[in-house]
């Protein structure tokens, strides 16, 4: 597994409170949850490469 990037976040505190519950509804860390929403809207949004395609490498 790669390693992982460290990134500070500045949050409203109001947004980081719904992700936190949303994250104890999921059994899930909050950290767990925000990276969970970014994959998912990536993966939407088709800008997420797929399990075992290269970067760079998505239909192109």
């Amino acid at each position: 597994m790669a390693a992982r990037k460290q990134y500070p976040l500045r949050i409203d505190p109001e947004v980081w409170a719904a992700v936190e519950r949303w994250a104890a509804d999921e059994m899930r860390s909050a950290n767990g949850q925000v990276e969970w929403i970014l994959r998912d809207a990536l993966r939407r949004s088709g800008r997420l490469p797929k399990r075992g395609e290269k970067r760079g490498d998505h239909g192109a």
